[in-house]
């Protein structure tokens, strides 16, 4: 009975696969006529007009394709690769007393001495200067004071500038050196907050990094996150 019944069985099979065979033929006939039905079928007349053009007027449309084409290529390809931009971090120095021009002045790299005093006009009169001590470099934020001792001896002290020009160049102030008037001039400090942070510098002696900020009563993460743009350690 097992035999029969799988003979039976594979009979069935055949016969499903020829009429499935069947059918895809016949699916395969009715799309090869419906293809060469389109591509027998041939519009009116009045649909096809395309317009004539003269052998003038064909190269003009040619010359004008080729300079679209031209345009486009220099657009997209071939662009002259810009100047990079100069990038450099500002120096700003301040020059006060003796000098021709006293002011706050700008440098591309840290200047020596020499180089602040010749921005600044030079001496008011001549006088001596230590030729040793003018080749010192200078970072940002400096001040130079230059005053006179004798009729030939000129005095240079160096310092900072005041907190509130140093914040107007996006200079930040020493953590350890700012006064509680100072860091009110921070945006956010009142005076409570000012005499915590300079009460917490005088009970540790000094800052050893601005992440200490967060150490400060009213000073969360959030504040500090916003005040340590403000601020930096400067070792001496």
């Amino acid at each position: 009975m097992i035999s029969d019944f799988g003979m039976g069985n594979s009979e069935f099979i055949k016969r499903l696969k020829s009429s499935f065979l069947f059918l895809i033929s016949q699916f395969a006939i009715r799309i090869q006529h419906s293809v060469k039905s389109l591509l027998s079928f041939r519009p009116p007349h009045s649909a096809l007009r395309i317009p004539h053009f003269s052998m003038g007027q064909q190269k003009i449309l040619i010359a004008l394709a080729l300079f679209i084409l031209a345009l486009l290529y220099f657009e997209f390809y071939y662009r002259r690769p810009s100047p990079p931009e100069e990038v450099y971090k500002e120096v700003v120095i301040e020059v006060m007393g003796e000098v021709q021009k006293p002011g706050i002045y700008i440098f591309k790299n840290p200047p020596t001495l020499k180089e602040v005093i010749v921005k600044a006009g030079t001496l008011k009169e001549n006088g001596f200067l230590n030729q040793d001590s003018t080749s010192e470099t200078l970072e940002t934020g400096s001040q130079l004071n230059l005053s006179r001792e004798s009729s030939t001896e000129i005095r240079m002290k160096l310092g900072r500038m005041e907190a509130r020009k140093l914040l107007a160049f996006s200079i930040p102030l020493d953590l350890n050196r700012a006064s509680a008037e100072d860091l009110c001039l921070v945006p956010g400090i009142g005076e409570s907050l000012a005499r915590e942070i300079v009460s917490y510098r005088e009970r540790r002696k000094r800052f050893q990094s601005v992440d200490e900020l967060r150490n400060v009563r009213g000073i969360g993460e959030k504040k500090w996150k916003e005040f340590k743009k403000f601020f930096v350690v400067r070792s001496y």
